[in-house]
């Protein structure tokens, strides 16, 4: 929304496949509208994969659920009778248009688009934006007529071209989607592994998901386009399935005489044009699902968890589109219902293939050996804010007597749109109060007091915050993305995966601070020896602690480390327009055992990034607030260090007390005796 108000004429979003990005643009419309209903949007959509006609029917499902009201969706199509003028009604603000409609010698490049186009902009005074759905590819058309008609362009994709300019104006990241749990964790399969492996593999898997997710998954195999298709599938891949009789495969291709499956008694029945959409229900039996490099954009198959590619393909590496098809969160809805082990298994895809470069810049990290003693050293006490419902004087029957009768009441579906995006505290207190109809009218029209009363309450956090765990500690596993912000670190609790002591960082200030944590280690930090082999009595070298007398040998580490957020539990939740949780960059147990939490911020600008100083500085306020509270109620200490113009400015909170010490202050402060 920031972007659009800018003088830009074309914005860029970028968004890993599988995020949400129907959502997200259907979002961004609906905000758009709300504040200006004389835009209408004209939305490009690639027309293989029919995912115009899908957009289209996401967009009036969202319209129908009353989750954005403003749109009103028309999707263009050509389907007129003989000579028939093709004709596009004036009266919607969303269009959705298949990109290959409009082509040379096409309907809509007739008079039919220039028709619709003018009448909207010259006569009713619209005001048009072009968003154009994977806009790596090209719109030369629809680009021609830009500078006439098209007050903004808005491209969204995965892969923005770069090359034609499409430079990220917002992005999101993939390791930031996959902590929102909106795309699976990608688990690389060894290059030596075959497609009888990966078989395998999805055998282990299948009842699982089944049994803990409820979903039946399927595995992709993925084949080349052209003369070595035909090779692959002989001398790969059907070999392989032999050897599973069980299994029920699907083969899907361009031509409809070349789609073969041994589902005889399901999709053998179905006209081969309807494959798809049986094959992506989380129902379906079919257990693996094999494509040229057709599947790429506009099909969702959030049961599909695993993805192998053909290692003689033509294709250098997987592509990101590819790969989205197996990263969808198949339990997205109600993901917090699920058990830890079915959260676990709901993020992670299997993939094996050809990495590419940017896939390849995600390491993954572990707790050096012994993680249990890790574990138990260093517990942490995590805090989150109680609902207003829980707050001891809160009584919803006396709330709702001493509010002012209500005099012009709202129609029922009025009141249904503005309950559902109510926050789900304040909408739990109406459902738990509507015993009938009336009551729940009667709540429902309170709703913005109801609203108020919440905010006020969990922004006290003196009587909304309350401990949540009394024993957490650092994730055993992990992995982070490397941001080239690089340090060398080898006695600190993390161990690279791969074996190398050196670890990247989200941003310089970050970087800066743990160089701040490695260097007063040796002096401050509690140390611990990991990896110790025992000896017993008998004289046998093992590993087990079984009547051991003897350490003969360890690595010392020191207790402190980065939260990598991944897995991590180690979170302290705040009020700010909603309920959000602060992930703390540092946690660190000194040599008295007292345990130290940092939040690393920056407020230096840079050419990388653009952020809203306004938001930026209400955020380190409202964490403030949260992190005094923390304090005070789980006798941990918790630092904002601030880096301005390569200076250091250390808020510190200490039993809900706060102070402002500099960088040498802090250092003599946790190396002294309490």
């Amino acid at each position: 929304m920031a972007a659009l108000k800018t003088s830009q004429k074309e914005i860029t979003f970028k968004a890993p496949t599988g995020s949400g990005k129907t959502y997200m643009m259907a979002d961004l419309m609906n905000r758009v509208l709300a504040e200006n209903p004389h835009v209408v949007f004209l939305v490009s959509s690639l027309s293989k994969g029919d995912l115009a006609r899908q957009n289209y029917e996401k967009f009036t499902e969202y319209k129908d659920k009353n989750r954005f009201p403003h749109l009103n969706p028309y999707l263009i199509n050509s389907n007129v009778a003989g000579e028939e003028r093709l004709y596009i009604p004036p009266e919607h603000n969303v269009y959705l248009l298949p990109r290959d409609l409009y082509k040379k010698g096409g309907r809509l490049m007739q008079g039919a688009m220039d028709a619709f186009l003018m009448e909207l902009f010259v006569e009713k005074h619209k005001k048009f934006i072009l968003i154009k759905d994977e806009c790596h590819i090209a719109t030369k058309n629809l680009d021609s007529i830009s500078d006439n008609f098209f007050e903004k362009t808005v491209n969204f994709s995965a892969t923005p071209k770069l090359a034609r300019g499409q430079h990220p104006d917002v992005e999101i990241r993939n390791e930031e989607a996959e902590n929102a749990k909106l795309i699976k964790t990608i688990s690389w399969g060894s290059e030596a592994d075959t497609v009888a492996d990966a078989l395998t593999k999805f055998e282990e898997v299948k009842e699982d998901y089944r049994n803990l997710l409820g979903v039946n998954p399927c595995l992709i195999i993925q084949i080349s386009n052209k003369h070595k298709a035909d090779e692959e599938l002989q001398n790969v891949i059907m070999p392989a399935l032999h050897t599973k009789p069980e299994m029920k495969w699907m083969l899907i291709v361009d031509k409809e005489k070349e789609c073969e499956t041994n589902d005889v008694f399901k999709a053998k029945k179905l006209p081969v044009a309807r494959w798809k959409n049986y094959a992506k229900s989380h129902t379906a039996t079919i257990d693996v699902i094999i494509f040229k490099m057709v599947i790429t954009e506009g099909w969702d198959i959030p049961r599909a968890c695993m993805l192998y590619q053909v290692r003689d393909t033509q294709s250098k590496q997987l592509d990101e589109q590819v790969m989205g098809r197996v990263r969808r969160n198949p339990r997205l809805l109600d993901f917090e219902l699920l058990s830890e082990k079915a959260q676990q298994l709901a993020m992670t895809a299997w993939v094996w293939g050809v990495v590419s470069d940017e896939q390849k810049k995600i390491y993954g990290v572990k707790l050096h050996d012994d993680p249990q003693e890790i574990i138990d050293n260093v517990s942490i006490k995590t805090t989150k804010l109680k609902p207003l419902a829980q707050k001891k004087d809160f009584d919803i029957t006396s709330f709702m007597a001493k509010q002012e009768k209500v005099t012009n009441h709202q129609s029922i579906f009025e009141l249904g749109r503005q309950l559902r995006q109510a926050e789900n505290q304040v909408r739990g207190i109406v459902y738990d109060y509507a015993t009938d109809y009336t009551k729940w009218w009667e709540a429902a029209e309170c709703l913005s007091e109801l609203e108020k009363a919440n905010r006020a309450y969990l922004c006290d956090y003196a009587q909304s915050m309350e401990v949540q765990a009394q024993h957490v500690s650092f994730a055993l596993s992990s992995y982070y993305t490397d941001n080239e912000k690089y340090l060398r670190i080898g006695n600190w609790i993390w161990q690279r995966r791969d074996g190398v002591e050196k670890f990247s960082f989200d941003s310089e200030a970050e970087r800066e601070w743990a160089e701040i944590l490695k260097e007063i280690a040796s002096e401050a930090v509690m140390p611990l020896t990991v990896g110790k082999i025992k000896k017993s009595k008998r004289g046998k070298d093992v590993f087990e602690q079984i009547e051991t007398d003897t350490e003969l040998h360890g690595k010392e580490i020191f207790l402190w480390g980065k939260n990598f957020v991944a897995n991590s539990s180690i979170k302290f939740e705040y009020y700010m327009g909603s309920l959000h949780s602060s992930f703390p960059d540092f946690v660190m147990k000194d040599r008295f055992g007292r345990i130290h939490i940092f939040e690393v911020k920056s407020v230096n600008q840079s050419g990388a990034y653009n952020f809203d100083a306004n938001i930026y500085k209400g955020k380190i306020a409202e964490l403030k607030n949260c992190y005094r509270q923390a304090s005070k109620l789980t006798g941990q200490i918790f630092y904002l260090p601030v880096v301005k113009n390569d200076v250091w400015h250390i808020t510190r909170f200490y039993k809900g007390e706060e102070n402002t010490l500099s960088e040498d202050e802090f250092k003599k402060f946790v190396k002294e005796s309490p």
